[in-house]
């Protein structure tokens, strides 16, 4: 014994309602599989991280602050990707270099 009604139109009304349903649901599915395509796809082709950083000032006006190696997890959310000899001359000219990532050392920059 089933749990639906025996009557014709109480039927089609929950016959109505399960196709609209699963067209809702088919839907969703539709956009989840997009979604993770796109993703799949950000990852695949997403560039390779700088080399190395330069973390800037708190307004643009302000001098860098310090220069990580990339990828460093000590760089702020103000960094900027550069290449190494931007990274040297920033040494060079006093920036502070980083303390967890040691640019100055994966550089070979020798102060003085």
């Amino acid at each position: 014994m089933t749990d639906l009604p025996p009557d014709l139109p109480r039927l089609r009304t929950l016959e109505t309602w399960l196709a609209y349903t699963l067209a809702e649901v088919r839907e969703a599915i539709a956009r989840a599989e997009q979604r993770e395509c796109e993703a799949a796809y950000g990852r695949e082709h997403r560039p390779p991280p700088p080399d190395w950083l330069l973390e800037q000032g708190l307004n643009r006006e302000a001098p860098p602050v310090q220069v990580h190696v990339g990828g460093c997890w000590n760089s702020g959310k103000r960094v900027k990707g550069v290449g190494r000899d931007d990274a040297l001359r920033a040494l060079a000219a006093g920036v502070r270099a980083c303390s967890a990532c040691r640019p100055d050392t994966e550089l070979g920059y020798l102060e003085g």
